[in-house]
């Protein structure tokens, strides 16, 4: 059906110098709209940028993001911070998850982040968060236990050499 499109990850400014050499070459702004796959508005403004600034202008420039909310330093002192058990903060179990540590870093640092984000930031720091484990208060683990050891073992025997489901 379709093709992988396999580019390097400046692909387009390597588009951007293609055009380039083609408008030297005397190719009209149509011709290498047309021959790029690109609106010749781009290729309008790329040789306006040509112009302006020179062939540096076609460069690729990083995309840096949004500044972080936490400077470095702030994001170092996090692990310090979470060394404390969970209940230093007030929460009830040993647990740290996304939710708990974002509620830390908002009273300490009096910066707001999504749950989400927090994880992010956790695996810069290599940490991992933690999900609490929930079990059923009902649970019997006697009764699993035997039934592990008792129950599950008969019920294979029963289901025989070809593997079939049990008939009930």
């Amino acid at each position: 059906m379709g093709t992988k499109d396999v580019r390097t990850p400046d692909w387009q400014q390597v588009r951007r110098y293609r055009a380039l050499e083609l408008k030297q070459e005397g190719w009209t702004r149509e011709e290498i709209a047309d021959a790029l796959s690109v609106s010749q508005r781009s290729v309008s403004k790329w040789m306006r940028t040509v112009r302006e600034k020179g062939e540096v202008g076609l460069l690729a420039r990083p995309h840096t993001g949004a500044t972080p909310k936490l400077s470095k330093k702030q994001l170092a002192l996090l692990p310090g911070f979470l060394a404390q058990a969970a209940p230093a903060y007030g929460f009830r179990g040993e647990v740290w998850t996304c939710v708990r540590i974002a509620r830390v870093i908002e009273w300490e640092f009096g910066v707001s982040y999504h749950k989400a984000h927090v994880s992010r930031l956790l695996k810069e720091l290599d940490w991992t968060p933690q999900k609490p484990m929930t079990r059923d208060q009902r649970r019997n683990e006697q009764e699993i236990a035997h039934w592990r050891a008792e129950v599950w073992p008969a019920l294979k025997k029963k289901r025989g050499a070809s593997g079939g489901l049990l008939s009930v």
